[in-house]
């Protein structure tokens, strides 16, 4: 007797996590019409599985309305079962958008800025991550030897990501022991964002059907390289032309597309307490470690807070479609549609005040005086998830722009988590998150 697939509705939660229920693949038609039943408080629960505080507490009920085009089938052959999930909006019993759901926030940006500027956003996010599978050997960082030693993870990898037109595009050996990097096409708008979800859980899958284990923890030891999360975007117009290159501007970058950049900076301290929320996010958002630090624009600089990717020159090249930014700040224990969403209402509202682009810095910017980062406005990112926290608290537009219900949901459930590590030195700390990441 064939068993019949159990399919998983999900929710990516604020811990950026995946989580949800199963039912009968027989019932899918009617479950795309009808929902799976959700307590609020399910978003809640912290990335170590427990519920510290909770706005909703045991009350309240809403509906997981799976989105029939995330529908993702990892079939791993021989007697493992077929894996399929699809992602889901959350309402409310009516039918409404919960204000509190973060797929809903970034749609709403996302509709907003197309009706406000007639613009699109267009992304990709890179996925740097650890295989437990990839013997380790001295010296292996970026090698070809690094290639052979994780055997067939890394094409299998791509052919589940392709089978589920995620698009994959590189896999490639990273700088710390067994850490790789994966990376897939830009897409438009929530697409971006639902493959950056089902890119992460395919991996997983893939390392756990080999018997190993994919982990995307922004730290995986005092001192060590982290994982990041790279967010490339640019904008185009409503029939796909592309806007964020122009060779007569200043750093070729197009006026939407400046004054989009400019908002993101200004945005970039509060930005941080939804792009790179755990306590271990902050070991990397250290100077000199690759890893972004300041607010700060730079051309071909991989510790920039936005990087101007560069371009390539070759004949047959063209800068208008490939041109584009790269947001720097940002790591897996982020929910996705919450790191695009931000940087889509801090772009938006960059647009609306018509912000200049700051000029690109040339170096290490903790290099220059208080004054002239001052005249400059550049800051220093927060050094801990706490002060991110505050930051976003006090910044009246993120109020604004997520309303009270949604942020003060996040930061409680930010909040809570930080007390269950606070008495753990950092090396525990690094630990917990390598487990649950």
């Amino acid at each position: 007797m064939k068993p019949d697939d159990i399919v998983m509705a999900c929710i990516c939660d604020y811990a950026g996590q995946v989580k949800g229920k199963g039912f009968r693949g027989i019932d899918l038609k009617s479950r795309l019409r009808s929902g799976v039943g959700l307590a609020p408080t399910n978003l809640m629960i912290t990335a170590f599985g427990q519920i510290v505080d909770s706005p909703w507490g045991p009350r309240g009920e809403l509906l997981m309305m799976p989105v029939a085009e995330t529908e993702t089938t990892v079939d791993h052959g021989g007697e493992l079962p077929r894996e399929r999930f699809l992602l889901s909006d959350l309402l409310e019993l009516d039918g409404t958008p919960w204000a509190c759901c973060p797929r809903n926030w970034l749609n709403k940006g996302l509709k907003t800025l197309e009706a406000e500027t007639g613009l699109r956003v267009k992304s990709a996010f890179e996925h740097e991550f650890h295989y437990s599978g990839s013997r380790p050997r001295l010296g292996d960082a970026y090698s070809l030897d690094s290639m052979r030693l994780q055997g067939a993870f890394g094409q299998l990898l791509m052919q589940a990501l392709d089978e589920n037109g995620v698009g994959p595009e590189m896999f490639m050996p990273e700088y710390g022991p067994q850490q790789f990097e994966v990376t897939c096409k830009p897409q438009i708008g929530l697409k971006s964002a639902d493959d950056a979800v089902r890119l992460r859980e395919i991996t997983r899958s893939v390392a756990r059907a080999l018997g190993h284990k994919a982990t995307f923890s922004p730290v995986m030891g005092e001192g060590a390289v982290g994982n990041g999360v790279h967010v490339h975007f640019s904008l185009e117009d409503a029939a796909g032309k592309p806007l964020t290159f122009d060779p007569g501007r200043p750093c070729q970058v197009g006026e939407a597309a400046a004054h989009f950049a400019a908002g993101i900076l200004a945005m970039m301290p509060a930005m941080v307490a939804l792009t790179a929320p755990s306590a271990a996010s902050y070991e990397r958002l250290k100077p000199n470690r690759w890893s972004a630090s300041y607010n700060n624009l730079a051309d071909k600089d991989r510790e920039a807070g936005i990087r101007i990717s560069p371009l390539s020159k070759l004949p047959g090249t063209d800068p208008y479609k490939s041109f584009n930014l790269e947001y720097r700040a940002a790591d897996a224990a982020a929910n996705p549609y919450l790191t695009l969403g931000a940087l889509v209402w801090a772009g938006l509202q960059g647009i609306r005040d018509r912000r200049p682009l700051p000029e690109p810095t040339q170096g290490d910017p903790g290099l220059l005086s208080d004054a002239e980062k001052k005249k400059r406005g550049l800051r220093r990112l927060p050094s801990s998830l706490a002060q991110a926290l505050d930051e976003l608290e006090a910044d009246g537009r993120y109020r604004i722009w997520m309303g009270d219900e949604l942020l003060e949901a996040y930061l409680t459930h930010k909040r809570s988590e930080l007390k269950l590590v606070k008495d753990l030195d950092l090396a525990e700390q690094i630990k917990r998150y390598a487990e649950v990441y």
